[in-house]
């Protein structure tokens, strides 16, 4: 078995190898050659990390909310914020790899506007006024750090240098959303939001 040459045993040999060197045999066996994580395993640690970040300044996540089931496709946001208590809503969305810019711009500006609508319709029918935002969530690769560099002056002219308030108001209850969207880089074990400078 150590040898690779295990694929004969019974599922009880497993467990028993498992026990008799104090592993866990779910544990074992994920480790093994073909127990591959899900193929949105990067993207779920980015949606994971947006919600945990946002904990403390009092929003509520939602992944994958359903925002526009009318759409051609049915459009979801990749972590939905809601903060009740000042009626603030954040659209965030997560790109693992830029494949086409104008069309994650798109996508932003059309999630926030039907988020936007949406409020708009409750406020109509007596519901208290909300904010909504929206938040592009970047992995920090080489490649996506290098489009961002070379088309700085486009990122710049869409984002302006809101970043740093974008993570302020996710991380601090008392400061308001800021206006306009907002540009925040991740590093590459998911485990930090940075606000791009650009």
């Amino acid at each position: 078995m150590e040898a690779g040459r295990g694929q004969s045993a019974s599922l009880e040999t497993w467990a028993a190898v498992a026990a008799a060197t104090g592993s866990q045999l779910v544990s074992f066996l994920e480790e093994q050659p073909g127990a591959t994580r899900p193929r949105d395993y990067e993207h779920l640690k980015r949606q994971q990390l947006v919600a945990t970040a946002a904990a403390p300044g009092g929003w509520q996540p939602t992944p994958e909310r359903l925002v526009d089931p009318a759409w051609r496709r049915p459009r979801s946001v990749d972590v939905f914020l809601e903060r009740p208590a000042r009626r603030e809503f954040a659209v965030v969305e997560i790109v693992d790899l830029f494949a086409d810019v104008g069309d994650v711009l798109r996508a932003l500006d059309a999630k926030v506007a039907t988020v936007a609508r949406d409020l708009a319709a409750r406020e109509l029918a007596g519901a208290a006024p909300g904010r909504v935002g929206g938040l592009l969530v970047v992995r920090g690769t080489r490649r996506n750090r290098a489009l961002v560099r070379e088309f700085r002056a486009l990122f710049e002219a869409r984002f302006g240098r809101r970043s740093s308030a974008w993570l302020t108001a996710l991380r601090n209850p008392s400061h308001a959303l800021p206006e306009g969207h907002g540009l925040a880089w991740t590093d590459a074990g998911a485990t930090r939001l940075i606000p791009a400078r650009l």
